[in-house]
């Protein structure tokens, strides 16, 4: 961090346990994300009700370059729970913050129909044929949905295409019909 932690305490003193675990949880967020500016820790009591007891809310902002991240959470009764559910929301935040600065986006496999077009039940693959004529084997772990043994020629299933040791292999194949 460019800029030293800052911990805040409002309504309450806060113990020196907690202020080194808010230190040790801020620190392991640059583990996430390397290039934070700046981290502000608020714990405070907003309000004590008497039939409800003590609650800690806990704020975090987080300065990275081009954004500001902030979390807040729920108020919680237990301070060291409150602490915690405050930086594991706010690890998820740098890490979703640091996969849009990659690029990252979730991949999803494209899922494909095709038909068996053999089966050799006793060595355990098979393969299956796709509307435009390429055989592509599948292993029977493959299979998610249907006995491997009693599969039949002809059925029509989904897949999910990748590239194996030696040439395309479905890693996912699902009966949809007979």
């Amino acid at each position: 961090m460019e800029i030293p932690l800052q911990i805040t305490a409002r309504n309450l003193d806060l113990p020196e346990a907690v202020k080194a675990d808010i230190r040790e949880k801020a620190g392991k967020l640059e583990s996430f994300y390397d290039r934070i500016i700046r981290c502000r820790v608020v714990v405070e009591i907003p309000h004590r009700h008497q039939i409800e007891g003590i609650a800690y809310n806990v704020h975090i902002d987080i300065t990275v370059p081009s954004a500001e991240l902030v979390v807040k959470r729920e108020a919680n009764e237990d301070l060291v729970v409150a602490v915690r559910d405050a930086f594991d929301a706010a690890r998820r935040k740098l890490e979703d913050f640091a996969r849009r600065q990659r690029g990252d986006m979730k991949h999803h496999e494209e899922v494909s129909l095709a038909q068996i077009s053999v089966v050799f039940a006793d060595e355990g693959y098979g393969f299956i044929t796709t509307p435009d004529g390429r055989e592509i084997y599948f292993h029977k772990n493959s299979v998610l949905n249907h006995d491997f043994k009693s599969l039949r020629k002809g059925m029509t299933v989904r897949f999910a295409e990748e590239k194996g040791e030696k040439g395309p292999q479905a890693s996912t194949v699902t009966v949809t019909g007979s």
